[in-house]
């Protein structure tokens, strides 16, 4: 089963991805994470860190040939679960010629409490730890600035300033909105109330996926 998780930036996606993958034992690709995993001294590297620490969307066409080379491993036979690609309707067109979505889980949050989601989330310096943390939200840090799991300090990252989030926002509601519509359409669009306890929202994407 291939599965799609779109939803404004703080709603969820990378938390319930990786809980819906543990659960039909499928991979979570998440186009965020292949952009940060790239060396950031390269030429390509330093391009992507720079949009995005700017809160800037990465080109398509950069976008595509990376997450599709992704697609290709063998882990992906038996299904993906995608967090972060398609982000727009071309995206989304391009990624209709080699993958066939089986549905797309929709999560709604306000911006209100996007911003706030993302302007407390903190990220545990430890480039083989990366836990992340809220100083608004569960799950807090039990000491300031501390990550619970390895000691390091955490960190605010670049494109989760208020500044650069609200132009995340901005973009979202332009460019990815639109693919709501476009699944729509398909008859494979799902709605699920994002504001909820993390349990709740899982709870209600696995019984409307497992239908």
């Amino acid at each position: 089963m291939n599965i799609l998780m779109i939803g404004v930036q703080g709603s969820g996606k990378g938390t319930q991805a990786k809980l819906l993958s543990k659960k039909l034992k499928i991979p979570h690709v998440s186009s965020g994470d292949i952009f940060r995993s790239l060396d950031p001294t390269t030429e390509v590297g330093s391009k992507i860190k720079d949009l995005i620490d700017k809160g800037i969307f990465v080109p398509d066409d950069l976008t595509v040939k990376l997450v599709s080379k992704r697609l290709k491993k063998d882990d992906t036979k038996k299904g993906v679960i995608l967090d972060g690609f398609p982000r727009n309707l071309n995206q989304a067109r391009l990624l209709d010629e080699f993958l066939k979505l089986d549905k797309v889980v929709l999560l709604e949050i306000s911006d209100k409490e996007a911003i706030n989601r993302l302007t407390g989330r903190r990220t545990c310096s430890n480039k083989t730890c990366q836990t992340i943390y809220n100083i608004y939200t569960a799950p807090k840090p039990k000491v300031d600035n501390i990550c619970d799991k390895c000691g390091s300090k955490l960190e605010q990252r670049e494109d989760e300033t208020e500044e650069a989030v609200k132009k995340r926002i901005a973009t979202y509601h332009k460019e990815t909105e639109p693919l709501t519509k476009y699944y729509k359409d398909k008859g494979i669009l799902i709605k699920i109330n994002g504001e909820q306890s993390i349990e709740k929202v899982q709870d209600d994407i696995e019984g409307q996926v497992d239908k």
